[in-house]
């Protein structure tokens, strides 16, 4: 993705474009954030004359980028191995939405960079997640931002043509997702969630939630949370009502979550959880509860 030739370099706009390409492959917005300063040292560290002859700085650093990603989902892979219960991907709030609460939150907060669509939705990533580091790289720089394999065989070391069959076979494993609920649905199913959850009504939970639900937290080891996933419509919805009864004072919120009806839970002002949902004829089949505090920090500056 690196043409020789002469330009100015115009790095400092291609930051958000990065930052989107580095969260989708590896769904911390941390993570992408290291990995593009990590990409801009080496753009830097290049000597001046090297800079003036890369025609498009823009490709180079994301050819640099999506290689330090995949070098960091290869790593990934053995650190989640040690990982205390299930590992999910950092929840997005919604900036025109949530907003920064006295203006403490920096413009340049990378999570401000990340475009909301269903290529960040918690169960189109929770998908990526089940994908090989080379499938991944692949297939969301090729189907999410529409690199030709050409150039993503520069990143993979790969053939264009090896390249293309990555991304086929994660392609395969996306297809068996089931079709997406209009929003307007998903948050009509997601607000009776919370009613129910708030009045601990056991027998309208199970009602909302699939036979067949699942519910993954992800508490890191730092919170409680069940280290397994819970298993079938009637016993989440009794987890969910222990949880309120342990829990006085949880307040629960609507709220985008990575550009999809949610729901917060926090308690004295301050974010416990993140819910995701997967809503299908009417049903919730999947939540996704997020309660590592140190992946709720984008969250942190709501008042």
């Amino acid at each position: 993705m690196g043409t020789v030739g002469t330009r100015t370099d115009g790095t400092a706009d291609e930051r958000p474009q990065l930052i989107n390409v580095a969260y989708r492959l590896l769904g911390s917005v941390t993570e992408a954030e290291d990995a593009v300063q990590d990409a801009y040292a080496r753009w830097y560290g290049l000597p001046r004359s090297r800079r003036e002859e890369i025609l498009s700085p823009g490709a180079w650093l994301t050819t640099v980028t999506s290689r330090i990603c995949l070098d960091l989902l290869g790593s990934a892979r053995a650190r989640r191995e040690h990982y205390v219960g299930a590992w999910l991907p950092e929840p997005l709030p919604d900036r025109t939405e949530w907003g920064h609460a006295g203006g403490a939150a920096p413009a340049a907060d990378p999570a401000d960079r990340i475009v909301l669509d269903e290529s960040v939705a918690m169960a189109f990533l929770v998908v990526l997640e089940s994908m090989t580091p080379a499938e991944r790289v692949a297939f969301v720089l090729h189907d999410v931002f529409r690199y030709p394999f050409a150039e993503i065989a520069d990143v993979l070391g790969r053939t264009p043509a090896a390249c293309k069959q990555l991304a086929a076979s994660a392609r395969r494993r996306v297809s068996v997702a089931p079709a997406p609920v209009t929003a307007t649905g998903r948050a009509d199913v997601v607000r009776r969630v919370k009613e129910a959850w708030e009045t601990k009504d056991v027998a309208a939970l199970v009602g909302l939630l699939d036979p067949a639900a699942v519910m993954t937290a992800d508490g890191g080891g730092m919170v409680g949370a069940v280290l397994r996933p819970v298993e079938g419509g009637a016993r989440i919805a009794q987890y969910m009502v222990a949880i309120a009864d342990r829990a006085p004072g949880l307040e629960l919120l609507e709220r985008s979550v990575n550009g999809v009806p949610g729901l917060v839970a926090q308690r004295a002002g301050v974010v416990m959880t993140v819910a995701s949902f997967d809503v299908s004829d009417g049903r919730v089949t999947r939540i996704w509860a997020v309660r590592n505090p140190e992946k709720l920090r984008p969250w942190a500056r709501e008042g």
